[in-house]
């Protein structure tokens, strides 16, 4: 990785005729855990585990120009009676270099693609542990993170539209 700043696009620009600059400064593993609660007791059993899945992004303003991203990904593998087989957990960090761009664009920037980038690597930390702890190897798919913005801002508008409805 290096220090210097890219354009997404070739001269884009905003209104206010900054140019729209975005980096990857570092991208790197803030915390990590595994956990096995069975022991060797999930190696003797015939299982289909189901998968659950949870993510949530936090992100941190360190000044004017660089932010920290985290993507917590936490992966439970279930047995059918509900037992868990393991729990992994990581949160994939990064440090982004973000100036030209404000608002809303700043926003989805933000907590859509920033993630895109950090999902890879959590992704496979987490494939990692579980294989570590003797477990298949996940395939985990993709994630939309644009996707999952859209749905996010159709909630908060639709919530603001209901808390300012006359009860």
């Amino acid at each position: 990785m290096t220090d210097q700043a890219t354009a997404p696009a070739s001269g884009e620009t905003q209104a206010s005729g900054k140019q729209i600059q975005f980096s990857p400064i570092r991208i790197f593993v803030k915390d990590i855990s595994f956990e096995a609660p069975q022991g060797a007791t999930a190696f003797q059993q015939q299982y289909q585990p189901k998968i659950n899945q949870d993510l949530n992004t936090q992100v941190s303003k360190f000044d004017d120009k660089h932010y920290e991203v985290v993507l917590k990904l936490t992966i439970t593998a279930n047995t059918q009676q509900d037992k868990t087989l393991f729990l992994a957990e990581v949160h994939q960090a990064g440090i982004f270099a973000v100036s030209g761009v404000e608002g809303m664009q700043l926003r989805h920037l933000l907590t859509a693609g920033c993630p895109q980038i950090l999902f890879p690597y959590a992704r496979e930390a987490v494939d990692n542990l579980a294989t570590r702890g003797g477990f298949p190897p996940l395939a985990l798919p993709p994630i939309n993170f644009d996707a999952l913005f859209a749905q996010q801002m159709a909630k908060e508008k639709a919530d603001a539209e209901a808390s300012a409805e006359p009860n």
